[in-house]
C-alpha cells in the first residue's frame, strides 16, 4: 500500500520524481493510443487496466507493467506494440527502490486484494495529512518545503485508493508501538486515531492493532505488504533502509502468507482494536 506506505523512507522520497524515461515512455505510449484514435478509457478497456492506471502511466507516474506490451498488440497493432516494446527496454530504472517502488504502486494501484502489516509507521494510505507531514519533515537528509508539500500531495493523492475501489479489501495490522510513538505529538497522535477510527468503518477497510505485549508475535522481521491483482496473482513487497524488494516467485509470496495470517490471529480483532484506540485516545 506507497504502496505509499509508512515512513516516507527511500521509495516513499522518490514517488513524485519523474525520470525522464518513464516521461519518455508514457509520451510515447499516448502518441501510439492517439494515432490509433483510441481514448485513454477505450485504450484502458482493451488492455484491462484502469483508466486512472493508464493516465498515470502516461503521466510518467507509474512504472508500466512488463505485460503492457503484449497487451497492447491488439490495440495499437503489431507495429505499435513493437515501438511500445523498445520503449520499455529503454527505460531508465533506478538504482534500488524506485523502480521497485513504481512497479509496486501500479499492482497496488489495480489490486482486489491488499495486505499491510506495519511496525514503522501508520500506513501511508491511512495517514492524514498532518501525520504524513510530520513524517517527511523528519528525514534526513531533510527535504526543502517544497519538497514536503509535493510528498505530502502525492501520499495524500493515492489514499484514495480506499474511496475510488470499494470493491477492493483493505487489510491494515499495525502496531500499537507506532502510536505510542506519537509522532508529531498528541495533536497530530490524536488526528491520526480519529482517522483510523473514521476509515474503519468502511466495508472494504479492516484494521487491526498488534497489541504492545504479544509472546507469540511472529512479525519480527519488519513489515510487509501483499497484494492480489485481478488474474488472481499475488506480489508482496518489503522494505528496509533504503533498499527494497518486489516479491513475485510463488514459494516467497506463500512464506509471507503464513507470516500475515498469523501476525491477523495474534492481533486484536477489529471491535477489540476500536476500544483500544478509543481509550488510547482519551489518554492524550
Amino acid at each position: 500500500m506507497t504502496a505509499d506506505h509508512g515512513g516516507g523512507g527511500a521509495a516513499n522520497s522518490t514517488e513524485a520524481e519523474l525520470s525522464d524515461s518513464l516521461k519518455t515512455f508514457g509520451a510515447v505510449l499516448k502518441a501510439l493510443r492517439e494515432e490509433v484514435g483510441l481514448t485513454q478509457e477505450e485504450f484502458a478497456l482493451r488492455v484491462r487496466y484502469s483508466a486512472a492506471y493508464v493516465a498515470k502511466i502516461e503521466q510518467g507516474k507509474r512504472f508500466p507493467p512488463t505485460d503492457l506490451p503484449a497487451r497492447a498488440e491488439e490495440a495499437l497493432g503489431p507495429v505499435g506494440a513493437k515501438v511500445l516494446t523498445a520503449a520499455a527496454r529503454s527505460l531508465t530504472r533506478r538504482a534500488g527502490l524506485a523502480s521497485w517502488f513504481q512497479q509496486w504502486a501500479g499492482i497496488e494501484e489495480e489490486a482486489i486484494s491488499l495486505y499491510a502489516y506495519e511496525c514503522r509507521a501508520v500506513p501511508g494510505l491511512l495517514q492524514p495529512e498532518a501525520y504524513a507531514r510530520a513524517v517527511f519533515t523528519r528525514q534526513l537528509p531533510p527535504f526543502t518545503d517544497e519538497q514536503i508539500d509535493r510528498k505530502v500531495a502525492a501520499r495524500l493523492e493515492r489514499q484514495t485508493l480506499l474511496t475510488e475501489r470499494p470493491n477492493t479489501a483493505f487489510t491494515f495490522i499495525i502496531e500499537q508501538a507506532v502510536l505510542e510513538r506519537r509522532v508529531g505529538g498528541a495533536a497530530v497522535t490524536r488526528t491520526v486515531i480519529d482517522h483510523l477510527l473514521n476509515v474503519g468503518r468502511r466495508t472494504n477497510v479492516e484494521i487491526q492493532i498488534m497489541p504492545l505485549r504479544q509472546e507469540d508475535h511472529c512479525g519480527v522481521d519488519g513489515q510487509l505488504y501483499m497484494a492480489e491483482t485481478p488474474g488472481h496473482q499475488w506480489f508482496g513487497y518489503t522494505e528496509g533502509h533504503r533498499s527494497s524488494s518486489l516479491i513475485a516467485d510463488p514459494s516467497e509470496v506463500s512464506v509471507l502468507h503464513q507470516r500475515y495470517g498469523k501476525l491477523r490471529s495474534q492481533a486484536l480483532d477489529c471491535r477489540a482494536t476500536v476500544n483500544l484506540l478509543k481509550r488510547m485516545r482519551g489518554a492524550l
